[in-house]
């Protein structure tokens, strides 16, 4: 369900979102001294409408949030004017705004309020400024002076959050009002502002900005139709200028630079020691642009004889990505790479958006895609990472990067679409992606991919459903060592079965419900603990009374037949009333000797269970790491990302340096770094670095041991990970 919905739904989308924006931005940068006494019922409202002005004025202007807020003088002896916004230079303008805030977006248009904003404008254009407040005197004074050099357009700005159009009577005051100031010329007008056009510019704001590159290519050539291109050689140096735009650069990519791997090191090294052969070795960059603007002419009959300057206006590079990333580090690296040549082809596709989406899939065919990837064309994977922006000011990566979200700051389509399929209320879809990830991209009637994604969940689903499955994950990470056999490999195996029997156990009528306090979340993720650990014993006294203590659990949370007839089982008999307790057949004894269990690295790596450069993020152990760690990771978001290499003894490639290093060792390089002074003696680095799905090394090796282990004598095929990471 998505938040975009008619009528009443939609104001109150926009009305959240606006809100959430309004305070994000401006609540740093208005001053609020005079409301700091007053009771929040009064303090709030007063912000926000501070707030709102601000905004409007950004509308109207193009000022910076900064710039906007020093525009405000509401409060006390504002004489009906929330703000004086005077626009200097060439096309001098003076806007006087006011504003009305709304919790339930029905702002009243009242003619008062008209005559009040006339009456502030009398007062500037009398000169008698002493009746403002200490910065509305100022304001008022710049704008009369401004208005007095010339013929100045003022213009009246009435911004209500309302989704209705004002009332005749509203407009008639404002037109009459004007007609006192235009006898001698059309000098006032105004512009009404509502809250579509204010939903709409906060998320303008959200929105990636438009990219416009600079591109010298020597030598060249253009190929005129069907669609204007230019194919080239271009100094690494202006390659490298190009990642200062950061993440925007690859708006219209499948995924982000991957960072440090050992292809993209090799990279690096050939620019850095031989820069001159680089371009041999590297297939290059494609852009696409909206436009491309030639700076020189030089040569109307021959102008490929000359270097070629083009300023692409909303570039994207659509292939190439590793290559720009790697330059570019290159570049700062050493000089010395600057001169590298690197070849590059941008493509003018104008508005034609599906034929750029085909020249990203087309372009990307070369090198292995996963179908993850070309996920990230689907227009409803940006919606989503809008309204998750504006609803509750999370990241949401839909492209594979280096840089995997922090769990606090947001999530991935991978663990989205884990979530939503364990929050389903039909079963299969926990057994199918039981086995592998790969299947959430299918598409088409047979497809999961559509069934999770059409109609797109709203926000508030989506996050809910991600922060319960990353609970249940934690708490069988907690209970893992206390079972063996079969209730290990359950706790393994059976994530997603157990995560959706979470939610059919949950009241999940709220789970879709607007709640900016995350409030079902935080109750929900309280209960689930319990509810897990009552799940364990009585799904694992399921499996054995209807397939025996014979059957491979891992085939079991497979089968799509058996998962839905274990979850209409345990549901029932936890939810009939008076169930008795379950014996927890597998819950270890400690009297017993654990066997030793193989090195969870090797097991990876001799299974082959992670490729080489996959995504890996830091996870704090404890509160106490977590806290000591957070000031210096957030200096450097690098700092807590890496990269797999299949490697037996320092598998971890920091993002930072490049080098490797054993998972427990760079745990412990990184505490040293942060000067943590409290540091444990040791740590499992395995259960620290996850994958973008939230398994843990340690979780992926234990489920391959729990496989090889059930597995019959004599089968040595590789194990289900239920992973595509």
């Amino acid at each position: 369900m998505s938040a975009k919905k008619s009528g009443g739904g939609e104001t109150d989308a926009a009305v959240r979102q606006v809100e959430r924006a309004l305070r994000t931005t401006y609540e740093k940068l208005l001053d609020v001294s005079d409301l700091e006494d007053k009771h929040p019922h009064e303090r709030e409202p007063r912000l926000l409408s501070r707030a709102l002005t601000a905004q409007a004025v950004r509308i109207v202007t193009g000022f910076t949030p900064q710039e906007a807020a020093l525009t405000v003088i509401d409060g006390k002896d504002d004489q009906g004017i929330d703000a004086i916004a005077v626009v200097d230079g060439p096309r001098k303008h003076v806007y006087l705004v006011q504003a009305k805030w709304s919790k339930n977006g029905r702002a009243a248009s009242e003619r008062q309020a008209v005559h009040e904003l006339l009456a502030g404008l009398r007062l500037i254009d009398d000169e008698d400024f002493a009746e403002f407040n200490p910065r509305g005197q100022q304001l008022a004074e710049h704008a009369k002076n401004v208005m007095a050099s010339g013929p100045v357009p003022v213009t009246q700005v009435i911004v209500l959050m309302r989704s209705d159009d004002v009332t005749d009577g509203f407009r008639h005051a404002l037109t009459t009002g004007e007609k006192e100031f235009n006898r001698n010329g059309d000098v006032l007008d105004h512009r009404i502002i509502l809250a579509p056009e204010v939903w709409e510019s906060v998320r303008q704001d959200l929105a990636p900005k438009p990219v416009d590159l600079t591109a010298e290519l020597s030598p060249w050539f253009a190929v005129p139709s069907p669609y204007r291109s230019y194919q080239g050689v271009v100094e690494a140096r202006c390659v490298a200028e190009w990642m200062r735009h950061g993440a925007d650069l690859f708006n219209l990519n499948i995924r982000n630079p991957l960072g440090r791997t050992p292809i993209n090191n090799a990279l690096t090294d050939t620019l850095i020691q031989e820069p001159e052969h680089f371009w041999y070795f590297n297939n290059g960059v494609t852009v696409l642009c909206e436009s491309a603007e030639q700076e020189n002419r030089s040569s109307m009959r021959h102008p490929e004889r000359r270097p070629l300057e083009l300023t692409l206006r909303n570039a994207s590079v659509v292939n190439g990505a590793q290559t720009v990333r790697s330059v570019a580090e290159a570049v700062a690296a050493d000089e010395t790479a600057e001169d590298a040549l690197v070849g590059v082809r941008i493509i003018v596709t104008g508005k034609a958006g599906d034929f750029a989406k085909e020249i990203t899939q087309a372009t990307n065919r070369q090198n292995r895609v996963d179908a993850r990837d070309f996920i990230a064309l689907d227009p409803v994977q940006a919606s989503i990472r809008e309204e998750l922006r504006a609803e509750l000011g999370l990241e949401y990566d839909v492209r594979r990067s280096e840089l995997e979200l922090q769990q606090d700051t947001g999530c991935s389509v991978v663990e989205a679409a884990c979530a939503l399929a364990s929050a389903h209320p039909d079963s299969q879809y926990v057994a199918r992606i039981a086995v592998t990830l790969d299947v959430l991209w299918e598409r088409g009637s047979q497809g999961i991919y559509d069934v999770l994604f059409r109609p797109q969940p709203s926000a508030y689903l989506l996050w809910n459903a991600v922060q319960v499955l990353r609970e249940v994950r934690r708490v069988l990470h907690r209970l893992r060592s206390r079972y063996e056999g079969r209730g290990a490999a359950l706790t393994e195996h059976g994530v997603y079965l157990i995560t959706h029997l979470v939610f059919r156990l949950l009241d999940t009528g709220a789970i879709d419900e607007p709640d900016t306090q995350l409030e079902w979340c935080a109750k929900a993720t309280e209960q689930t603990p319990e509810i897990v650990e009552r799940l364990l014993p009585a799904l694992m006294a399921a499996i054995d009374d209807r397939y025996t203590v014979r059957s491979q659990i891992r085939a079991v949370c497979a089968d799509i037949d058996r998962c839905r007839e274990l979850a209409d089982d345990v549901v029932a008999g936890l939810s009939a009333p008076g169930s008795r307790k379950v014996p927890d057949t597998y819950r270890r004894s400690f009297a017993r000797r654990k066997h030793r269990r193989p090195n969870a690295v090797s097991v990876l790596v001799d299974q082959g269970l992670l490729e080489n450069g996959t995504p890996l993020a830091l996870s704090a152990g404890s509160p106490a790491e977590a806290e000591a760690l957070r000031e210096w990771l957030a200096e450097d978001e690098r700092r807590a990302r890496a990269t797999w290499v299949n490697h037996r003894s320092k598998p971890i490639l920091w993002a930072i340096d490049g080098q490797q290093y054993s998972p427990s060792g760079l745990v412990t390089h990184l505490w040293e770094l942060a000067e943590w002074k409290k540091q444990p003696v040791s740590n499992q680095g395995t259960a620290r670095w996850t994958t973008s799905s939230g398994d843990t090394l340690a979780d992926l090796a234990w489920r391959a041991l729990e496989a090889l282990e059930e597995a019959p004598e004599g089968d040595t095929g590789r194990p289900a990970t239920g992973s595509s990471a």
